[in-house]
C-alpha cells in the first residue's frame, strides 16, 4: 500500500517521506512538493494550530512591534532558490508571529470578532486544497450548490422567508456594493448603456450612524458624495422614519432620483436599530430599494428574545449578514440576501463565448456580482453550521449577550463610570465620567485608558465618538471568550483609569 493509500505519514527524514530528499528549489515535484513533505508538515502546522487555540490566551493581544518591525527583519527580495519548510516557519513563528494582532483572542473586545473555530478552519483548510473557482455552475457544482444549500440554511436559522437567495461575498462592503448596484440598475434604467452622464442624479438615504463602506458605494458607483443624504436619527441614534419621507419628498421635488434607503439592525458604534418596518413602508410608498446591513447582529435574529430588533426586516430588498462576525466562521465570508436575483444578473451578468456554459437552470455565481473569480467560502460555513448545529450556534450567542449584560451591570454599579443606553446585543459602549470634568479632559483621559488596557496586552478595546465626545467601545463575540475574560478586562479598565479611593475609581484626569 502506497503512502496516498494509508493515509499514514511516511518515514523519512525531517523535510520529506522515503525516498524523498529535501527540496533543492531547483526538483519538479506534484504539487510543487514532494507529498511526504507536504504530509510531514501538515501534520506539524495542524498541530501547531490545535496548540495555538488551545493557547491563545496567553498571547498578548495586540501585536507589540513599532511600524516596519516586521518587514526590516525579512529579506528585501525573493529568495533566488527555493529554502526548506524549516527556515520558512522558524521566520513564521520568530518575525511574523510577534506582529500579529490576535483575533481569536478570548479578550480581544475591539471592532467586532471575526474569531475562526476549529471546523470552520478546518473547512478552510479544505478549501485551501481544492483551490476550485466557482465562476460557473460547471466549474464546480459542489461548490455552487452548496452555496446555495448553505446560505438556504443560513435563512432559515436567523428566521428569513424562503424568498430570499443568497451568495457569498468577501465582506460586508461588497455585499452593500452589489446590493446598491442592484438598486441604481432598477431605479436608474437609463444610465445603463450611456452611463450616469445621461440619467438625473441619484440618491440613496442612510443616517450618519451607518456603516463607512455605504459612502465608498455610493461613490464608487458613480453617485458622488452627495449622492448620500443623511437621515435624522432618534434619541437611541435610530432612523426617524418621518425625517426619511421629508427627506425623499424634498430630493424629488428638487429633481434627484431616490434609489434605495439604508438600514442598519446593529450600527456600528452603539448597534443602533433602525426601525426596518416603518422604514419599509418609507420605501414601498416611494419605491425605494430596502437594504438591510444586519452584518454583525444578523445572527442574532436566531434567538427568540431578539426577534423584536428584526421585525420587518423580511420586507427589504436586500440583507447582509456576516457568518465571520459573529458565526465563528473564518474571514472572510459575507452572505447576501436578494428578494430578486433577477435585479442582481441585470446590473452584472456579461457572459463572454468562453464563459458560455449549455446547462439549464442552474446558477451560475459570476453573474450576481462584480468579481469573475470566486472562491469556496460555503465549505467552511457549511462545516461550521453542521457542527455546532442550530442549538449549539445559539447557545454561544446567548452565552455573549449574556456576558454582555454582565458587564452593563457592572458599569452602571461602579462609580465614576457611564455607559451608553441602550445596550441590545453583545457591544457595551463607555466611559470614564467623573463628575465635573471638563469634555475635551474625559476625552483625553479615555484615549489613555484604552492605549493603556491595549498597551499592556490583556484586552484590546477600541473607541468611537458620540456627539463628538469619545466613548470605548467593548465588544464580546468571540467564540473562545468566557466570563473570566470580560471580568479580567473590566477590571484592566478600571485599574488603567487609576487607583482606587474609598471604593470610588479615582480620576485619571
Amino acid at each position: 500500500m502506497t503512502d496516498r493509500e494509508s493515509g499514514d505519514p511516511p518515514p523519512g527524514g525531517e523535510f520529506g517521506g522515503a525516498g524523498e530528499p529535501p527540496r533543492d528549489g531547483s526538483d519538479p515535484a506534484p504539487g510543487g512538493m514532494p507529498p511526504g513533505e507536504f504530509r510531514e508538515w501538515g501534520h506539524r502546522m495542524v498541530d501547531w494550530v490545535a496548540g495555538y487555540l488551545e493557547d491563545v490566551g496567553s498571547y498578548p493581544v495586540l501585536a507589540g512591534v513599532e511600524p516596519g518591525r516586521v518587514r526590516g527583519r525579512l529579506a528585501a527580495e525573493a529568495p533566488v532558490r527555493g529554502e526548506p519548510m524549516e527556515s520558512l516557519f522558524r521566520d513564521f513563528q520568530s518575525v511574523v508571529l510577534p506582529g500579529i494582532t490576535h483575533w481569536n483572542h478570548p479578550a480581544f473586545f475591539a471592532y467586532f470578532a471575526v474569531s475562526g473555530s476549529g471546523p470552520g478552519i478546518l473547512g478552510e483548510l479544505l478549501t485551501a486544497a481544492l483551490n476550485v473557482n466557482a465562476m460557473v455552475w460547471k466549474a464546480s457544482p459542489a461548490a455552487t450548490e452548496l452555496e446555495q444549500l448553505t446560505l438556504d440554511w443560513l435563512r432559515g436559522f436567523v428566521g428569513l422567508p424562503p424568498g430570499f437567495n443568497g451568495t457569498i461575498n468577501d465582506t460586508a462592503s461588497i455585499s452593500t456594493f452589489h446590493a446598491l448596484a442592484a438598486a441604481r440598475e432598477r431605479g436608474l434604467p437609463e444610465a445603463r448603456v450611456r452611463g450616469l452622464a445621461g440619467a438625473p442624479p441619484g440618491r440613496v438615504y442612510a443616517t450618519a450612524e451607518t456603516h463607512s463602506s455605504i459612502l465608498k458605494a455610493v461613490h464608487a458607483l458613480g453617485l458622488g458624495r452627495d449622492g448620500l443624504r443623511p437621515v435624522a436619527t432618534g434619541p437611541e441614534r435610530e432612523m426617524d422614519p418621518v425625517a426619511l419621507t421629508r427627506a425623499v419628498e424634498e430630493d424629488v421635488a428638487a429633481g434627484f432620483r431616490p434609489l434605495a434607503v439604508v438600514a442598519t439592525i446593529g450600527t456600528t458604534s452603539v448597534t443602533a436599530v433602525d426601525p426596518a418596518g416603518a422604514i419599509a413602508d418609507v420605501a414601498a410608498a416611494h419605491g425605494l430599494w430596502l437594504h438591510i446591513d444586519a452584518a454583525y447582529a444578523g445572527p442574532a435574529a436566531a434567538l427568540p428574545g431578539m426577534q423584536g430588533h428584526f421585525r420587518g426586516w423580511e420586507r427589504a430588498d436586500s440583507i447582509v449578514i456576516n457568518p465571520h462576525k459573529w458565526l465563528f466562521t473564518p474571514i472572510d465570508c459575507s452572505a447576501l440576501y436578494v428578494r430578486d436575483p433577477g435585479a442582481l444578473h441585470a446590473a452584472f451578468s456579461l457572459t463572454p463565448a468562453y464563459l458560455e456554459t449549455g446547462e439549464e437552470g442552474v446558477v451560475h455565481h459570476m453573474d450576481q456580482g462584480l468579481a469573475l473569480g470566486r472562491r469556496f467560502r460555503a465549505l467552511k460555513l457549511w462545516f461550521v453550521m453542521r457542527y455546532f448545529g442550530q442549538e449549539g450556534l445559539r447557545a454561544i450567542l446567548q452565552h455573549h449577550i449574556e456576558l454582555a449584560r454582565l458587564l452593563a451591570g457592572l458599569v452602571d454599579a461602579a462609580p465614576g463610570w457611564e455607559r451608553w443606553r441602550p445596550s441590545p446585543f453583545s457591544l457595551v459602549v463607555l466611559r470614564h465620567s467623573p463628575p465635573g470634568v471638563p469634555a475635551p479632559e474625559r476625552d483625553a483621559a479615555n484615549l489613555a485608558i484604552m492605549n493603556r488596557v491595549n498597551a499592556a496586552g490583556t484586552a484590546f478595546v477600541s473607541h468611537t465618538e458620540i456627539d463628538g465626545e469619545v466613548w470605548l467601545r467593548f465588544a464580546i463575540g468571540n467564540v473562545h471568550t468566557m466570563e473570566a475574560h470580560v471580568r479580567g478586562a473590566w477590571r484592566a479598565l478600571q485599574e488603567a483609569a487609576g487607583p482606587t479611593r474609598n471604593g470610588a475609581t479615582e480620576d485619571v484626569m
